[in-house]
């Protein structure tokens, strides 16, 4: 990691992503676009990068409805069963397709997938706004988590 110092914070920035423009790596576009989740697993276990969404989160607000204070917090969704999934995106186009103020953090995949597990989620949902998304649970997701 090389670190960032700025504004009196200092950030670790993962050095194998350095010069990452944000594309879509070219074998796990063409796996989605094949629709064969074998063959996206199969990427996602070779150490692909992903995209997670980091976003500002309001804690408090004045009387007039202005920010007093907020934290930045990476997103899940929940579905109405319970069920919790991680978001995570191929590129930036994608990610901004879903939220243009959402910042990028450059993760590889089988770190997702670990620490999808260790907050209790039960999966990654990639690429929730399209145009293909994928849902990396169950087996799949321990799997990836443990192919680092």
């Amino acid at each position: 990691m090389t670190p960032v110092e700025g504004a009196g914070r200092h950030i670790d920035t993962p050095v194998a992503f350095a010069g990452d423009e944000g594309a879509a790596d070219p074998r796990l576009a063409a796996a989605l676009g094949q629709g064969r989740g074998d063959a996206v697993l199969a990427v996602l276990t070779e150490g692909v990068r992903l995209l997670v969404p980091i976003v500002a989160v309001r804690d408090d607000v004045d009387a007039d409805g202005a920010d007093t204070s907020s934290h930045m917090a990476s997103v899940s969704l929940v579905q109405p069963d319970g069920r919790r999934g991680m978001l995570a995106f191929t590129s930036l186009e994608t990610m901004r397709a879903w939220d243009p103020t959402a910042r990028p953090v450059p993760v590889r995949a089988c770190d997702v997938a670990a620490a999808a597990l260790a907050e209790g989620a039960d999966g990654v949902l990639v690429d929730i706004a399209g145009p293909i998304r994928f849902a990396l649970d169950g087996e799949s997701l321990h799997r990836v988590a443990e192919s680092a």
